[in-house]
């Protein structure tokens, strides 16, 4: 993929990864539109770049996900890469959780079924431009979960496997899919846990290289240890992940 001269759409784009990934898309000369729920966190993200396109909504809505389809085949129609980046993670036990019922629903929604519904909405965009592509973000713990994030995991898998197979649909049609695997990065989700981390800036410089040789499946950071450890001995990498951060 060539990195300048596109129009990018990112989910989650006002914190964290998602701002990180739109100020670089940005920085190389690309036309971009960050999505979230907080206009507040919007505004003040566009009043720090006002290049930035923004439009606030509630992905996990058929309502929220027609007035952005909507929205972009009248603003953005040249739109060609479309960053699922929005996620949310909850940490807890079945057992312990009294809130458990909507923290999943939230999970599920968020993490899944929001990317799944929004990629299927705006395939007709994305494939009817040239260069197009889908960059799906999902996370090491897909290849081994953690005992306190279950259903989180459970999304990343599925999100992994999403990926491979809308990778395989969309063989020959020129659009590409990508899969953004990142260790633990140093974000709003991630404040006040322990554990090494990984700054959004390096995540920035491994994924735009591996994104610009055509890299399908971006590990970074520690996840590529944690590929190959996966492989060799599951077991051992079950273990290491089980009581994570």
């Amino acid at each position: 993929m060539k990195l300048s001269g596109h129009t990018v759409l990112v989910t989650g784009g006002s914190s964290g990864i998602g701002l990180a990934l739109s100020l670089r898309f940005l920085a190389e000369g690309n036309r971009v539109l960050i999505i979230g729920r907080d206009a507040r966190k919007l505004e003040a993200v566009r009043r720090s770049h006002p290049a930035i396109g923004i439009f606030s909504t509630d992905l996990s809505t058929e309502a929220g996900l027609e007035a952005l389809l909507s929205f972009v085949k009248q603003e953005y129609p040249q739109l060609n890469i479309l960053v699922n980046n929005a996620g949310v993670q909850y940490n807890y036990l079945f057992m312990e959780e009294p809130d458990a019922l909507s923290r999943i629903d939230q999970e599920i929604s968020t993490n899944l079924v929001a990317p799944v519904k929004l990629t299927s909405l705006l395939l007709p965009l994305l494939t009817g431009n040239p260069n197009g592509a889908i960059v799906n973000v999902s996370s090491g713990l897909f290849l081994a979960p953690k005992k306190t994030a279950s259903v989180y995991c459970a999304t990343k898998a599925a999100l992994h496997s999403f990926s491979k197979s809308l990778r395989y649909q969309l063989e020959g049609s020129g659009t590409k899919v990508f899969e953004l695997v990142p260790a633990l990065v140093d974000t709003p989700m991630t404040e006040g846990r322990s554990g090494s981390m990984i700054s959004s800036t390096q995540l920035c410089e491994e994924f735009f290289r591996d994104f610009s040789r055509d890299v399908y499946e971006s590990y970074i950071g520690k996840t590529s240890l944690l590929r190959w450890l996966s492989r060799l001995s599951p077991g051992l990498a079950d273990r290491i992940m089980k009581n994570g951060q």
